[in-house]
């Protein structure tokens, strides 16, 4: 097997009836809603155990949704980690409320309850745990904060499908958990996302706010001022058939993981993602931290290389401290990584030859070697 350049960071994978239930769904005049949102809602709540799930458009959406559903106001606090997508500090400041950042582990490049607890005030209103890169926060722990302070926990696992802690599966613990099926997600709709309770009451008002604020049973008659987050029959089409292979797609990614794992780890100048304990994680995007030390020209140099070399790398997320909108919070660890970290290709159908070449690649720029 030859090495085929240049090598994405990531690209869609399709295993089997995507093409077969698009079409199906095309020629049903379904194009909005139909039967494959239903069964994609059905196999997801199934896959995590949830009650209530609801496919949306994305996942910045479905966290949206998710604000709402709990009465997010202006002013209200909402604490997220300063390490991770902005999407839950955006939609947050959407809303007029205020996004709260806390420092990460430095190790799992997750937010801790103990980094958590001294920010809650009388205002906050949420915590949004995201599990950066499927590797998962301590949700127990959280969870167990939140309660004690009468505050919400959201899991953020756009990044996680599949991941679990313990036996309970990542998007299962938080009062609402969001998720993500972007193209370059473990399973993908094309963009789209998903919403899931186990609280009746929050199940009731995520299905009308996620349409409209309209009852199906009174035509035109909003009961809220709802918005559209809806997802598409076409692109649940292609869920469904993503679903139907998610054990084989699990399998493949953690094979990519595996191998990635065994090889960076043995390269100084590098240090893996900690998983944090309890933790058997879907890896969705395989990422290291730069040492200074041993990549004196930096991250991005380091990326710039890589790319020469025909092998796509993205760097790890900014800290929201560097960017000009968000309040100035010092972040030492979240700045760090967002200095140092970068992620390298991950996908399903990487070869092991494929994988070989970009851990030798990043292992020759090494500038002590």
């Amino acid at each position: 097997m030859s090495i085929g350049l240049p090598i994405p960071w990531a690209k869609a994978e399709f295993w089997g009836n995507e093409e077969k239930y698009l079409v199906d769904a095309l020629r049903s005049s379904w194009i909005s809603g139909g039967a494959y949102v239903e069964k994609l809602e059905a196999a997801c709540a199934a896959r995590i155990k949830a009650p209530h799930a609801f496919a949306v458009s994305n996942g910045t959406a479905a966290l949206n949704l998710a604000y709402l559903a709990l009465d997010i106001q202006p002013g209200d606090e909402i604490i997220v980690p300063g390490f991770g997508f902005m999407a839950a500090a955006n939609v947050a400041l959407q809303l007029h409320a205020v996004p709260v950042f806390c420092d990460v582990d430095p190790d799992a490049w997750c937010m801790r309850a103990s980094d958590v607890a001294p920010l809650i005030t009388s205002r906050t209103r949420a915590i949004v745990a995201i599990h950066t890169y499927g590797n998962m926060c301590g949700v127990d722990e959280l969870v167990a904060l939140g309660t004690q302070h009468g505050v919400p926990v959201i899991e953020d696992a756009a990044e996680a499908f599949g991941s679990k802690m313990g036996d309970a599966a990542a998007g299962s613990r938080g009062l609402i958990n969001t998720f993500s099926f972007h193209a370059t997600k473990t399973i993908t709709t094309g963009e789209g996302g998903l919403v899931t309770t186990n609280d009746d009451a929050l199940a009731s008002k995520i299905r009308l706010f996620r349409s409209h604020g309209l009852r199906r049973e009174r035509h035109y008659w909003h009961e809220i001022p709802g918005n559209n987050f809806r997802l598409t029959n076409l692109q649940a089409a292609i869920g469904v058939a993503q679903i139907e292979h998610i054990d084989q797609i699990f399998a493949r990614r953690g094979a990519v993981y595996e191998q990635y794992t065994r090889r960076l780890r043995n390269i100084p100048g590098l240090q893996l993602q900690r998983l944090t304990p309890g933790c058997s994680p879907v890896i969705w995007a395989v990422a290291v931290k730069l040492e200074p030390a041993h990549y004196e020209q930096g991250r991005d140099a380091v990326m710039q290389q890589m790319a020469q070399k025909g092998i796509e790398t993205r760097p790890g997320f900014q800290a929201p401290s560097e960017m000009h909108y968000f309040a100035p919070t010092h972040l030492p660890v979240s700045e760090e990584l967002g200095r140092s970290v970068i992620s390298v290709p991950s996908y399903p159908s990487l070869s092991e030859l494929e994988i070989d070449f970009i851990c030798n690649e990043l292992a020759n720029l090494s500038t002590s070697s």
